[in-house]
């Protein structure tokens, strides 16, 4: 009785998660062998293909030339980005008095607060080709002599988007590593400090071997937040679905859902990134038990 104890208290929060993810999961799961569209759900009849959904996708060039790279690419740059600015932005809070630092970061914490949707119109409008700020500044310093819309390229469009990103994800990476940097040993800092130790050679020597735990947490958070963006790309011009060539797993599954009426098609993408965010998760736990032992 005393093992099964834990179960049963736990028995209606587990119920209660099966209900809202498990079984959403499990559906997508099913209409993913399935050829779904209109036709079955005016009908209510299934139409199962078995992994056909899943045949058409890895034998799509789309796939492999434009979507998987938008995927990871911008992922892997996004979640740099992010980390690099927000530690440094954490290195200078470290460095404030403890008024200069409450002030700071209560401002920074107004872009985590903004809601994604928000931000991303920020960013549309600061580069838009009519009306758009950047445009204005180039224009006015000679710099281009015709406006230019930065939405028809796949490099310019995810480099708006990666600003967009860092922009909404340093608030969270730069108070983490400051909490981890409060912690760090000032004796040693100091004593470094003394033998000549400049501010590049103690970083990398004293304080990430320290907050290596930190980094490993916000790394691998970052990750799984950047793998599954779909908002900030799919409001940007030409993002949901109408400029192909900027297509990441997230669109690319609403896209064939919604628009092509290819349910199945689009569940089956769904259930990749899944399954991507599901290593990605796996490497998270295993890192956070690491470091408890």
């Amino acid at each position: 009785m005393s093992t099964a104890r834990p179960w049963l208290l736990l028995a209606p929060a587990l119920l209660v998660l099966a209900v809202l993810l498990l079984w959403p999961l499990l559906r997508v799961v099913l209409f993913s062998l399935q050829d779904y569209g209109l036709r079955e759900i005016v009908s209510g009849r299934s139409n199962y293909i078995g992994f056909d959904n899943y045949a058409e996708i890895f034998a799509d060039p789309m796939l492999w030339q434009v979507v998987l790279p938008n995927t990871v690419g911008f992922a892997i740059v996004a979640v740099g980005g992010t980390v690099v600015f927000g530690t440094l932005v954490a290195l200078l809070l470290a460095s404030l008095s403890r008024g200069w630092r409450t002030v700071v970061s209560s401002c920074i914490m107004v872009a985590w607060a903004m809601p994604a949707v928000t931000g991303t119109y920020v960013w549309i409008w600061l580069f838009d080709a009519d009306r758009g700020l950047i445009n204005g500044i180039l224009l006015g310093t000679g710099i281009i002599d015709d406006p230019q819309n930065w939405f028809t390229d796949r490099w310019s469009f995810y480099a708006i988007v990666v600003l967009n990103i860092v922009h909404h994800g340093f608030p969270f990476v730069a108070i983490t590593v400051l909490a981890g940097l409060l912690g760090v040993s000032k004796e040693m800092i100091e004593a470094a400090t003394v033998d000549g130790a400049g501010a590049f050679r103690r970083f990398f020597q004293i304080i990430f071997p320290t907050l290596r735990p930190v980094f490993a947490v916000v790394i691998i958070l970052s990750t799984i937040w950047d793998f599954k963006v779909f908002a900030q790309i799919y409001l940007m011009p030409g993002g949901s679905g109408s400029n192909r060539s900027v297509l990441n797993l997230g669109v690319w599954s609403y896209v064939e859902s919604f628009a092509q009426n290819r349910y199945g098609l689009g569940s089956a993408i769904a259930v990749l990134l899944t399954l991507l965010l599901l290593v990605v998760s796996v490497l998270y736990v295993r890192t956070l038990f690491k470091e408890e032992k």
